[in-house]
């Protein structure tokens, strides 16, 4: 099974034991194919390194970089060949919908209510984690 996951998510599974952390665990075993981008990666990190994340690193004792490259190291990472335009509420969500599309993923895993409110995008579920930890358990 093939997922793409919104910047949200990776962001909570860093920080967070929930369902987010619990998915990208499932990636890390090899039970799903985590599936980013390099604008994804970029956003994740741009994330990462603002003022109220790098606070909590630092608290945390956490090594951004490597939180980085282990986030890299586990995904498959596709090169979009195709613009969509499909968020108009906020056009930067449509990095996501670019990214599941060239890597043929069976679900999007968003916390992102724009990404949401869509429900599906060419025949792939948007699902926050919850609903998409129902659906393969």
């Amino acid at each position: 099974m093939r997922i793409t996951a919104d910047t949200n998510v990776l962001v909570s599974a860093t920080f967070w034991a929930g369902d987010s952390f619990k998915i990208i665990e499932m990636a890390e075993r090899g039970d799903i194919e985590l599936i980013l981008s390099k604008d994804i990666i970029g956003e994740f990190t741009r994330v990462l390194n603002s003022r109220e994340i790098q606070d909590k690193i630092r608290n945390k004792r956490l090594e951004m970089s490597h939180t980085v490259q282990q986030l890299i190291a586990m995904a498959f990472i596709v090169e979009p060949r195709e613009r969509i335009k499909a968020v108009k509420d906020d056009p930067d969500d449509d990095k996501i919908l670019e990214c599941a599309v060239e890597g043929k993923v069976n679900f999007i895993i968003s916390r992102d209510n724009h990404l949401l409110k869509l429900k599906m995008f060419c025949g792939i579920p948007i699902v926050t984690p919850e609903e998409f930890l129902k659906v393969i358990f």
